[in-house]
């Protein structure tokens, strides 16, 4: 066999072009400095100040591109760094493509300094496949295969850990191949649903994540439309799937169990769309659903659909399924559900209520600015009062670990240079990940961070009595005094203005929508 011309590096570049991964997101060690010998100009290296913000920027990316990510972490510690990030990106479904370096292959039986002793084992649960090479002429292949595995469906990131020495190697070329992804629902199991659909008196559409991942936004409106059901957001979604203005949308479902109930009661027939049914945070009783109500859901991760306690699934492509059950001729004509009541205004104060913060944001953003929220205690206030609106406008992280916020806004405005991004963060969680701002400053990214500061962790405050804690009882290691973040934006390259009277904040945002490049406005809220 004549030896290809070929270097490992070379091959991996070639592969990484075919694919359209342009883009290299790392914070780089010793182990990993053969990759960007004669780095490309074709190529951009996209430096984060540490591996969970690398992570958090190409989980952004990957989500707003519908395209893996390329993620270069080094060895061990570079993995354990971003081991947080990477379960975010695993609860995320995103397509990652990691790798990381390791020590050369003569001296690893030696256990040198900065080797990773278990490479493959390290990240697991959180990733969907995991490879060391046996060969240095195998790398392009695990990466190839890497790719493809972090794009079937359900999404997730994969590790391929690369010895620093294989760079060098000669191999062959792996030319880029196309491999399907969307995987058709069973047409028994949706011609079963969809006749129960028909049959039905007052359904119930509960609509998560895989919604809009999947590019199913105006298929599953046309469906409610079609069969005027209500709509709510399923617990914990990382994305929004449906028009939150709509006059069928009801509301978002908390993650407990009676509360989902309740909120559901009346619905003959619950529709789950990309979601699980369902989510829960806190111990609960009872039924899942409410008594004489039939369960349906259509989701593209198999495991999920087999954990659902009850009813009927259907595992595919959620895009692909609604569009089969809009093929179905039209049902008899239902009553159109009750529009919920819309949020009375909220008043300026001083301090500001977060309602009052949230609203004026609301009347100043365009409807296409793409939101990125990382403020857990927050979050049921923004439901009420920064409603989304479009597709691909709304992100946040579905594992509740901190740190996804204010790297992910920068991942998206990379992959999205035409939109502004406004990146909604509390003072807690933007302390996880701060240096993400230093990435948005060497880029000039239209960022708007807006920083929600109450001085604690509001959200496990709010949480402790659900635990025992009694009213006012004190909480260790929630208080959050001090912290300045107009001083930390300056220094990492960032404008920023503090807001403190209700006054101000009008002038400021608007200020902040209009920068060029990012802005950070820090608004002191009760």
């Amino acid at each position: 066999m004549t030896p290809s011309s070929l270097t490992v590096r070379e091959s991996v570049l070639e592969l990484l072009r075919g694919l359209g991964m342009r883009r290299i997101f790392g914070n780089p060690g010793s182990t990993e400095l053969p990759l960007f010998l004669d780095f490309p100009e074709d190529f951009e290296y996209v430096l984060g100040l540490q591996e969970s913000v690398v992570v958090g920027m190409a989980d952004g990316h990957a989500a707003a591109t519908r395209n893996a990510a390329f993620v270069n972490l080094h060895s061990a510690a570079g993995v354990g760094h971003a081991m947080g990030a990477i379960f975010t990106a695993w609860k995320n479904r995103t397509p990652l493509v990691i790798t990381a370096g390791q020590q050369a292959r003569a001296i690893l039986p030696f256990d040198p300094f900065l080797f990773s002793a278990q490479a493959t084992e390290l990240p697991k649960p959180y990733v969907k496949w995991s490879c060391e090479p046996a060969r240095a002429e195998d790398v392009p292949l695990a990466i190839a295969r890497a790719y493809h595995v972090a794009m079937q469906p359900p999404c997730g990131p994969v590790l391929v850990s690369v010895p620093a020495d294989d760079w060098s190697r000669r191999c062959e070329p792996v030319p880029p191949r196309t491999v399907g992804t969307s995987l058709r629902a069973d047409p028994q199991v949706l011609a079963t649903l969809g006749s129960a659909l028909d049959a039905c008196e007052q359904p119930a559409f509960i609509i998560g994540a895989g919604v809009d991942r999947d590019g199913a936004w105006d298929a599953v409106v046309a469906l409610v439309e079609r069969h005027r059901a209500r709509v709510f957001t399923a617990p914990m979604s990382a994305r929004c799937g449906f028009p939150e203005d709509h006059p069928q949308f009801a509301g978002f479902l908390p993650a407990m169990r009676e509360r989902i109930v309740a909120l559901l009661q009346g619905s003959d027939l619950v529709l789950v769309l990309g979601a699980p049914a369902f989510t829960y945070h806190v111990e609960g009783a009872g039924p899942h659903v409410p008594a004489g109500a039939s369960l349906y859901q259509i989701v593209e991760d198999p495991e999920v659909a087999a954990w659902t306690p009850l009813g009927t699934s259907a595992v595919g492509s959620v895009r692909m399924a609604v569009q089969e059950l809009l093929l179905r001729p039209a049902p008899r004509q239902r009553a159109m559900p009750a529009r919920g009541a819309a949020p009375p205004r909220a008043a300026p104060s001083s301090p500001m209520s977060v309602a009052f913060a949230l609203q004026t944001l609301a009347e100043l953003r365009t409807p296409e600015q793409i939101v990125v929220e990382e403020a857990p205690s927050a979050r049921p206030v923004l439901q009420q009062y920064l409603p989304t609106l479009r597709s691909e406008t709304f992100y946040t992280m579905a594992s509740g670990g901190l740190g996804f916020g204010l790297p992910a806004a920068v991942g998206v405005a990379l992959a999205k240079p035409q939109e502004r991004v406004i990146a909604l963060v509390g003072d807690g969680s933007a302390m996880y990940a701060i240096q993400a701002l230093w990435s948005a400053a060497q880029r000039r990214l239209p960022i708007t961070f807006v920083i929600l500061n109450n001085r604690r962790y509001a959200a496990l405050q709010e949480f402790a009595p659900t635990f025992g804690f009694g009213p006012g009882e004190a909480l260790a290691g929630t208080d959050l005094a001090g912290l300045d973040f107009v001083a930390l934006a300056r220094g990492h390259g960032v404008d920023g203005v503090r807001v403190e009277q209700p006054g101000e904040l009008r002038p400021a945002l608007q200020a902040a929508l209009r920068s060029q490049g990012p802005a950070l406005v820090e608004i002191v809220v009760a």
